[in-house]
């Protein structure tokens, strides 16, 4: 399927709620986001139907978003439903993690390939306070249920804060292993950011300079995706940096996004 600007389009990102069981302070207000009616919000039959459309017009990938996916109930059931979908060659989630460890088996099993994580600092005290209360062994307890049952490769999802999280970068970096992949994103000054990430931008180019020593020449990330890779010399893993801010990528996007509320849009975030 193409688009009016020529790309492959074969990518897509399903939203299945508007619900997140965090605050990250980049993401939302303190006192949360107005909740959509229940009646606005995509049933799993109308969630099928989008994908089974999808998949006839080329698109062979799909991912599930949120807010957090795993907040909505049949989940699960829903994923089982999306990966027998004929044409669907790749079923994806993104996720804060905070549930995954008691779902990564139901997952696998209903047929969900691999998982991207978001995470942004490995302090406790550090991510409890950007997710106005998350607690982050249940994140680490998330991506080792994710690799036992074999969600992988498994993506790290770092927004780089200016301030925060930058004095990190290297034990982010030192994850990256054969089935695990990090991945830096650089903050976007947009919805809640736009107003709370005054001063905290930092490039990701000035974040691979800083750690050349660390990360080899730039490599292949096997698909085309707005990723640009590198490898850690010292694991072999794969280290990644996705810059909408300062290098733009939409000229070579292959994705599309359908809201919780059934909405097609062109896809503004970042995430594989």
């Amino acid at each position: 399927m193409r688009d009016q600007h020529n790309r492959n389009i074969n990518y897509l990102r399903l939203s299945v709620t508007d619900l997140c069981n965090l605050k990250c302070k980049y993401c939302m207000p303190e006192v949360g986001v107005e909740k959509k009616k229940h009646s606005e919000i995509l049933s799993f039959e109308s969630c099928v139907e989008i994908v089974q459309s999808a998949a006839e017009l080329g698109v062979n990938k799909v991912r599930i978003t949120g807010g957090e996916p795993l907040v909505r109930r049949g989940i699960v059931d829903l994923v089982k439903r999306i990966s027998d979908i004929e044409g669907i060659d790749e079923l994806a989630m993104t996720t804060n993690g905070i549930l995954l460890s008691k779902n990564a088996e139901a997952l696998k099993k209903a047929g969900l390939n691999r998982v991207n994580i978001s995470i942004d600092t490995l302090n406790p005290v550090k991510y409890h306070s950007i997710t106005r209360g998350g607690k982050l062994q249940d994140v680490l307890d998330g991506i080792e249920a994710a690799r036992l049952y074999g969600l992988t490769p498994i993506k790290l999802n770092v927004v780089i804060i200016n301030g925060f999280n930058t004095d990190e970068i290297e034990n982010f970096i030192g994850m990256a292993t054969k089935d695990l992949e990090v991945r830096f994103i650089e903050l976007m000054p947009v919805g809640q950011a736009s107003t709370w990430s005054h001063g905290k931008f930092i490039s990701n180019e000035s974040i691979i300079q800083r750690h050349s020593d660390v990360l080899s020449k730039q490599v292949d990330g096997g698909s085309n995706g707005p990723a640009s890779y590198f490898i850690n010399r010292k694991t072999g893993g794969k280290v990644g940096f996705i810059n909408p801010i300062s290098s733009h990528f939409c000229n070579t996007c292959n994705r599309i996004r359908v809201t919780p509320d059934g909405k097609l849009k062109a896809c503004l975030h970042s995430d594989e």
